[in-house]
């Protein structure tokens, strides 16, 4: 009989040890398949998907990389069973608790699956909260609610006293209360407050009509079931009276809860998900870090004739950090912008100590947030010139309420800073990459970007209504906070319906609008911003406006004139420059009678812009 050798059957033994390792992790790291089936919930069955979904929820928990799998088809998600906990969400109203259809809690490494199923919520409730979270992935599904918080109407007569307005009462169901139309649902009700006008063929925002609101008083009557009048006995001046056809968005509710809540989670990846419809922001992003969405659009469900979308902004990112990445994505029919990627400044209220200050959120809709955690950066800014005049570090963060707080800081606060300065948290500040996404039209602007984290906005389409891409920035209004340092917006197309209605800091195409009460050229606030390689259709002057830049370059663009509309901005300038050094303008290519030749400048001298290859361009003061 042959026998092995003692070193041959350790090798073996090893070996054999290796291959059941390697099948033990395959088998952990594919995970457990757990269907929802398997807790009594069946697609289609209209019944309350709440408790079921808590259930298995719970089994996930105990079985870490699993996969909640939906089977194709309906689930319905009702208040009743939810969980309800207070959030301090940003840019929304302080609406407390939130209800919660489906709450991820501490989680970690759990893939929801729906299979292209539809979620349908009723009433006003929060669809997805992630909280505390790591590696959670969201995947092929749809969000919609039955019905809506913000409705849709056809214009049938529009006279000097009035307008008549058919309303699908199915979907949006309405009632006249003290001659205000009021939409009602789900253990709610709201009046209408403002309206949008949409292009019934393009579904495009209505050239120049933005929020010129109107209509916030009004005497409604019902001529009769799904036909509204409102009508104007004051004769205001601020009325506007659409063509018959045009297709209104009726604004009314508030913003109360978000579409998907991300908050203080990591690496989390949203893939083939559509969200029809929501309460307030699509998808809010806070305190979070390494986000990836990929096929993610917040578009009408036009199964159901919608021009509208969601309620507010799309992608909404507050102190986020790491890397968002956002590719083949889409927005459509929003209230707000599609994507705002921003920090918070607060406002030093009283110097308690030299490590000791007592601050206070400025904007109502950052109330309640924890505004930084210990070992967090914090830059201090001198909020009339917005200089970030030093640096420090936070031991610690002491809610005293909503509005006021306390951080202790690890050393003496910076020489010369004081009460007024304002504070922002330069830790929580992401990288961005936005990448073959579709802005389509909007309420307001496209992409909003304030983070000094370095920025890639490549092969986009941008149809917004106002400014295609805005970079701001301010410690005195909004408090949306993000000097940037370093911006990449090349190879996309900007279409016609840019900035085709002036909304706030709608100055250009791309508007780089800094709110800085003194300006001064020697404190530039933003740096390193390069336009280049992309197409510009312009029906209108103004291209580019850009203040306070320090490295500014716009070069190997094609700017193209087109007709559509006509022009109607009150800047005739195609390049507007306050306050910048080192512009670079060079290689542009136009094509037609584009409009905007003129290069204007203010507060900095001729010799900061440097125009090569390109005689369009003419320099003005």
């Amino acid at each position: 009989m042959k026998t092995f050798s003692s070193s041959k059957t350790s090798w073996l033994s090893k070996a054999g040890l290796l291959y059941v390792f390697l099948l033990c992790t395959t088998c952990v790291s594919a995970g457990k398949i757990i269907s929802i089936s398997d807790f009594g919930l069946k697609p289609d069955s209209r019944i309350n998907a709440v408790p079921f979904v808590q259930k298995a929820i719970n089994a996930c928990k105990e079985n870490p990389g699993a996969t909640l799998v939906f089977p194709k088809g309906r689930y319905d998600f009702w208040a009743q069973h939810a969980i309800e906990r207070d959030y301090y969400e940003t840019n929304t109203y302080d609406v407390n608790p939130k209800i919660l259809a489906v709450l991820l809690d501490r989680m970690d490494s759990l893939t929801i699956d729906g299979n292209g199923s539809e979620f349908i919520m009723h009433g006003r409730m929060q669809p997805f909260t992630l909280d505390h979270c790591r590696n959670i992935t969201l995947k092929n599904f749809s969000v919609d609610w039955e019905i809506p918080l913000t409705a849709q109407g056809i214009v049938t007569q529009s006279t000097s006293g009035y307008l008549e307005i058919e309303i699908d009462s199915h979907q949006y169901p309405y009632i006249i209360e003290n001659k205000r139309l009021t939409f009602v649902g789900e253990g709610w009700k709201s009046s209408l407050w403002a309206i949008m006008q949409f292009d019934p063929d393009t579904h495009l925002v209505l050239p120049n009509t933005g929020d010129n609101l109107g209509w916030r008083s009004y005497d409604a009557t019902e001529v009769k079931p799904g036909l509204i009048r409102l009508s104007d006995p004051k004769k205001e001046a601020d009325k506007f009276f659409p063509a018959p056809g045009t297709v209104l968005v009726l604004r009314h509710s508030t913003r109360d809860h978000a579409g998907i809540f991300i908050y203080h989670s990591m690496d989390t990846k949203l893939e083939n998900v559509k969200l029809f419809h929501t309460c307030g922001l699509g998808i809010l992003s806070q305190y979070s870090k390494n986000i990836s969405f990929n096929d993610v659009h917040i578009i009408p469900n036009t199964s159901k004739k919608r021009v509208l979308s969601g309620h507010d902004d799309g992608f909404h990112f507050m102190g986020c950090s790491g890397l968002l990445k956002i590719e083949n994505c889409s927005w459509a029919g929003l209230m707000d912008d599609p994507i705002n990627i921003h920090g918070t400044c607060s406002r030093i209220m009283e110097v308690l100590s030299p490590t000791r200050i007592k601050c206070k959120f400025m904007q109502d809709m950052s109330e309640g947030m924890e505004w930084g955690r210990p070992d967090e950066t914090i830059g201090f800014i001198e909020h009339k010139t917005m200089r970030t005049v030093a640096t420090g570090k936070m031991n610690k963060f002491e809610a005293l309420n909503k509005a006021e707080f306390i951080i202790e800081l690890s050393a003496p606060l910076p020489a010369g800073v004081e009460a007024g300065y304002v504070i922002e948290n330069l830790t929580c500040t992401p990288d961005a990459e936005i990448r073959n996404c579709h802005f389509g039209s909007c309420r307001a602007r496209g992409l909003l970007v304030s983070t000094p984290g370095k920025v890639i906005i490549e092969n986009c389409i941008f149809e917004s209504s106002g400014s295609a891409i805005l970079i701001a920035g301010d410690a005195n209004a909004w408090y949306e906070s993000g000097a940037v340092k370093d911006v990449l917006i090349r190879n996309n197309d900007f279409r016609y319906p840019c900035n085709s209605s002036n909304y706030q800091f709608c100055e250009a195409v791309i508007s780089i609008v800094p709110e800085i009460p003194t300006l001064e050229q020697k404190f530039p606030y933003h740096r390193n911003i390069r336009i280049t390689g992309n197409t510009f259709h312009l029906f209108d002057y103004p291209i580019l406006f850009a203040r306070s830049v320090d490295g500014l370059a716009f070069s190997g663009n094609t700017l193209i004139r087109d007709t559509t509309y006509q022009p109607c901005h009150y800047r005739k300038e195609g390049i507007t420059l306050e306050a910048c050094k080192a512009v670079v303008i060079s290689n542009n290519k136009i094509i037609g009678n584009v409009l905007g030749k003129t290069v204007k400048f203010e507060k900095m001298k001729s010799s900061d812009i440097k125009i090569n290859g390109n005689p369009f361009f003419k320099k003005s003061k």
